[in-house]
Order: C-alpha cells, then structure tokens, then sequence
C-alpha cells in the first residue's frame, strides 16, 4: 500500500529525529497503553499515528533506516492495505516475531528504546534479550519520543464514572474485596497492585467511558490485604451518586500519587501480575525496596466466573439483542435485489435496531460488515472509501455486539445476498459443524479451552482448511468484549473452564480476495449431568449453554454434509430462538422469523 500526500513519512521522520536527540537506534512502538489493553483511547493510538494500522493487536519497530510491522493472522490482510510497503517490513507476530526482527537489524551497540508504562515485564524480557543477542542493549526512557513527535497528541481521557447497581452486579465491592483480600492474607502478601481497569470496574461495581465502547475508567488501584483500596483516578471523573455508593474502604488518589504508593510499598510483599502490569511498576517496586511477587490478577477469574444475576442479565441482554439482529436480518432479507446497499447502511441499521432495545448502552465494538473480498479481512471495519456495494452471489460477515445494563453480546452471523455457489456452502457448513461439535461437547472439570480448541476445526482440517484465530474468547458482564483469563485457541491456557464463565463459540473460514464465513454465538459453561439412563459417570463433566438467540442462514448449508445429530441441535436452536422472539415481534417480522427457524429436517 502506497498513498500520495499520507502524512506517515513525515511522521517517521520526526520519530527518527527524536531518536538522535535521545541517542537511540530504535524504538518499540506497541498497540498498547498503560494498561496493556486492546481498547485503547485517542491518546495511546500511536501505532495508528506512526503506521496507519487500526488493529487492535500489533508493534512497530522503528530503526534509522528502516522499519517493520508485525500483526498477527487477523490482520495480515488489513496491514497491507493500511501500511506503506516502502515505509515498513510486513511481518506476522508468531511466525516473524519482533525479538528476530531485532536481533537481526538492531545495529551492533544500538540502543533500542521502550517506554515501561506500554509492555508488560515479560514483554520487556523478550525484547531486553534480543538486542543483547543483537550486540546492543533495551533502553528503557522516561520520555516516549514518539510522544515527544506527535504534537497534537489526544488529551488523556475525562469521562464521568458511573455506579454499576447492585442488581446487575450481583455482589457487593465489599464482598469481593473481602474474598480477594483473604487470598491475599493466605498467601502472607500485603497488597496485590492492579493495572487491569476491567479488574477495578468490577471489584469496585462502577464503569465508565474513556475508552471507546467498553465501559471502564482507565485507572490503577493498590488492593490491601485489609481489604481497603487506593484507587487513583481524577477525582473530578467521579459522579456526586458514584461517590456516594463507594464505601469508607476505598481511598481516591490523584494519578501522581500513585508511583509514592508504591515506593511506600518498601520491604512488604507486593502481588504484581507480569503479564498484564506495565513493567514502570517492577521498576519502580524494585527501587523502593520492595518484594514483588508475580502472580496473576487476582481479580481476573473471579470475574470471569459470573454470578447468578450476571448469568441472569447476559441471558436478559441476549433476548433482547436476538430481537434486534432478527429484525435486522428480516429487513436485509427484504433487500435482496437492490442495486445500491452497502456494508455501512447494513451497518447502521443493525446499530438502529439495538439502539431500541431496553437498557442499550452503546456496541461492544464497532460493527464488522464484509461483503465479498472484505469478509476475508477478520477485523474489517467499513469506512467511506471501503464501503462496498453488495453484490449478487457475495457472502457478508456481519459481527457485531451490544454494551446493556445486564449483559455484553457478541454475535456472528454470515450472510448471502442472493444464491451462494457450491464451495461457499461447503465451507460454511463445515464452519457450522466445528461451531455445533463445540457447543455439544461435553468434557471433564479441569479442562482448559486449548484442549477444546480442535474439536472446532476437524471439520475444516478435514478438507485440509483452517483459520487464523482463536475460536472463543471471554465476555464480561457489561465490561469488555473480550475478557481473560479463559479462551478457546490453539495457544496453551492453563485456565480451566468453570461453571459460570462465558465465552465466544466462533470458528471461521477466510479465502483470501474473495470472501469469510464465521459463525458466532456465546456460551455459558455448565454442570452437564449425565444423561438420564447413561450409566454412572466416573467424574463431573460441564458443557455449554448457547445464549445467543438469532437464525443461522440455511440457504448457506449444505444439508449433505450434516449428520442427523447436526440437524437435530440446529432444528433444537431455531425452535429455542423462535420461543423466546416470538413475543417480541409482530406481523412481517414475526412470519419471517418463523420461516427462518422452520426445521432444516422439513426442508
């Protein structure tokens, strides 16, 4: 990709001359801010500022004289359509990762510069080691030079923080905190440092806004075993109702008291968890004298193991956004023909839909619609200039979610507009087979969603196929789309599926210039009993509980392809959808929901 007038050569070249005023040979540039989040706001967009990449994962590495990208293989397609080729080397994150990169270009003696509040320790290891395998050394500044180029840099974020009520919550702050600080006493540990703003929004049952369509306040927090918080954080962000629901145990810092806090921390054993704390926190902790002990957010599987109102609200939530897709896909279903409809209007009106819907607070990320060759970039999102006009024959991913009061949706459904052709039906049956063989398995308390990973993807690997995520991710409960510590992927997770977590079912299938299937719907994992005269079991087993509620399209599915057992759960989904929908629609929406679940068995 190349672009007459794009500003990115000046950019780099201001980049490069601050690296001379700081003598340095390079410089990490991570997509990241100091929570080490993937939704970040305005001001930490520096990769989108250097590079033009809008990911939500990636790194630059800026040398002298040359530079390199890497993303990983959602977005190999997008970087080549937003990254100059001349400007940066395209390398994939697992397969060219930046630790080679470095190790093969940092000069001899180069000084490789990172900012500690935008990696992670581990991060900081990796890169330390490979310009020390280089010949040069990692450099850690106290001013980011980026930062210092960028002179309309984005303000920090300001926005109002908000009580989260007790009927959505589920649990009082005290209690979690109680349960937490307990750990924390067990374990002889005086405090547990935490960086995760998605961890204090739930420990503390309060939200936010200042980062777009996930609802936390960016913030840092100090959790001791007392149970008593620091939480730093404007104290001008705080609503008049949000400090009244705060209780005497949570004290409010400004943000610059927050490094004291820590030298403060002096010879106490101090819980920092260094996959996700910037690595500014080690240092500092390790200058005061204090005994860091790594370990995990303590707030992290807590929080993933939701609560009999969290289940309750996202159970709500997904009725009501199951509502909103229906009507949407009934009204897409009425456009077939036209000459004129595009991925944003399809976008929109989805985005209209939910907006009507009760308790709708804003989308839990913004909506991918690909039609044709852009359902084949994963994290495609429309703009003016790549908004196509559907096509007859063009298949359209079409992602999407919803932030509710009660509950965060995320939903995947792959649309035709007009007849599909023989291959696609392939391909997205077998991209539903691996989705129904997840949703049905049944397996053993102790399981982590890497061992699941591959049951999704035999029906592809069958046909020699494959695709390049992972198949499920975490959800919160009115917090971020995509949540830790559980996941179902090929990458090893030592997270045992619980009773209570929700994840994301969505494997996919993406021909590279023509077009993606993707099947998405999230699950709730439960005790699966033994089915009535099964026999005894010898161990407890889970399953999941598919919450999302909207049609698959059948005229995509090729029926020779299904098992009977396949038909039966799709025919089991669709009557549940039109059940719980029925109500809520009336005349053409109501008739066209019905045809869409009438049995596949019938047809």
């Amino acid at each position: 990709m190349t672009a007459q007038g794009s500003p990115f050569p000046a950019r780099l070249a201001l980049l490069r001359a601050e690296l001379v005023r700081q003598d340095l040979a390079g410089f990490v540039v991570p997509r990241t801010d100091e929570h080490q989040g993937e939704y970040v706001p305005p001001r930490a967009q520096r990769l989108a500022w250097i590079s033009g990449f809008t990911g939500s994962a990636g790194l630059a590495v800026v040398l002298a004289d040359k530079a390199a990208v890497f993303v990983d293989g959602r977005y190999t397609a997008q970087v080549r359509s937003q990254v100059d080729g001349t400007l940066y080397e395209y390398c994939h994150l697992a397969d060219q990762p930046a630790e080679a990169w470095i190790e093969a270009n940092l000069p001899k003696g180069g000084r490789l510069g990172l900012d500690p509040w935008l990696h992670s320790r581990d991060q900081v290891l990796r890169l330390a080691a490979a310009a020390e395998r280089a010949g040069g050394r990692l450099v850690l500044v106290e001013q980011n030079p980026l930062d210092q180029a960028w002179a309309d840099q984005p303000p920090p974020p300001a926005a109002p923080v908000r009580p989260h009520p007790l009927e959505f919550a589920g649990r009082a702050s005290t209690d979690k905190r109680a349960e937490i600080a307990a750990q924390l006493t067990r374990r002889k540990l005086a405090t547990a440092v935490l960086s995760l703003p998605d961890s204090i929004a739930w420990l503390l049952n309060v939200r936010g806004s200042d980062v777009e369509h996930t609802p936390f306040p960016l913030s840092f927090a100090l959790l001791a075993a007392d149970g008593g918080v620091t939480w730093f954080l404007d104290a001008a962000k705080l609503l008049p109702e949000t400090q009244a629901a705060l209780d005497a145990g949570v004290r409010i810092e400004p943000p610059a008291a927050f490094g004291p806090a820590l030298d403060a921390l002096k010879g106490q054993r101090v819980l920092v968890d260094p996959a996700s704390a910037p690595d500014w926190v080690f240092e500092r902790l390790s200058a005061a004298g204090a005994r860091v002990v790594e370990g995990d957010d303590p707030c992290q599987l807590p929080k993933a193991v939701k609560n009999a109102a969290e289940q309750a609200g996202t159970k709500a939530a997904h009725r009501r956004d199951g509502l909103a897709v229906s009507r949407f896909l009934a009204w897409y279903a009425g456009q077939q023909g036209r000459a004129d409809l595009t991925e944003i209007e399809c976008a929109d009106r989805l985005e209209a839909f939910r907006r009507e819907g009760n308790l709708f607070q804003d989308l839990s990320f913004d909506t991918i619609a690909g039609s044709g060759p852009n359902g084949a970039v994963v994290h495609y999102r429309a703009t003016e200039e790549s908004n196509r006009v559907l096509r007859p024959g063009e298949l359209m991913v079409l992602d999407s979610g919803a932030q509710y009061l009660d509950g965060t949706t995320d939903i995947t459904r792959t649309l035709v507009f007009g007849q599909p052709d023989a291959e696609q039906r392939d391909r997205f049956t077998r991209v539903l087979q691996g989705h129904i063989q997840l949703a049905t398995t049944r397996f053993p308390v102790g399981t982590t969603g890497s061992q699941l990973d591959a049951i999704a993807r035999r029906p592809l690997w069958q046909a020699g196929l494959d695709y390049d995520h992972g198949t499920g991710h975490g959800v919160g409960s009115y917090l971020s789309v995509h949540e830790g510590p559980q996941r179902i992927s090929k990458i090893g997770n030592r997270v045992a599926l619980q009773p209570g977590m929700i994840l994301s079912n969505e494997p996919g299938f993406y021909k590279n210039g023509a077009y993606g299937i993707r099947v998405e719907n999230l699950v709730l994992v439960v005790p699966s009993p033994a089915a009535p005269g099964a026999g005894a079991e010898d161990r407890p087993m889970l399953g999941f509980e598919t919450v999302t509620l909207a049609p698959i399209e059948k005229r995509l599915i090729e029926r020779s392809l299904l098992s009977a057992d396949e038909v039966a759960w799709l025919d089991a989904y669709h009557a549940l959808v039109e059940a719980e929908l029925v109500p809520g629609l009336a005349g053409a929406e109501r008739a066209w929901l019905a045809e869409a679940c009438r049995p596949l068995g019938c047809q």
